[in-house]
């Protein structure tokens, strides 16, 4: 299991994936998009990334965004593997 990363880890790590945001144990990204389907096509391909790594973001859909949350429940908060699917996700769409 991967251990929970501490305060000046995680302000470190997140230099890696700007974009987020800590909101208390999770990092967050709102994505928007022209369309709706275009939201879509970006869930199915992040759902192949997420279960290649066996890590599964929180996912709403509202429209033309799509929201992210990432957290390791397992260990109770943000690990490394969190940023580095954060890295992967944004690898996506940027």
């Amino acid at each position: 299991m991967s251990e929970l990363l501490d305060e000046d880890s995680l302000a470190s790590a997140l230099k890696k994936c700007p974009l987020w945001e800590q909101e208390g144990d999770e990092i967050t990204r709102t994505f928007e998009f022209e369309e709706f389907m275009e939201g879509i096509d970006f869930v199915n391909l992040l759902a192949e990334v997420a279960d290649e790594a066996q890590h599964h973001p929180d996912i709403l859909i509202r429209y033309d965004k799509v929201t992210l949350n990432l957290t390791t429940h397992d260990a109770g908060g943000i690990t490394e593997s969190d940023i580095e699917l954060a890295q992967r996700i944004d690898n996506l769409v940027d």
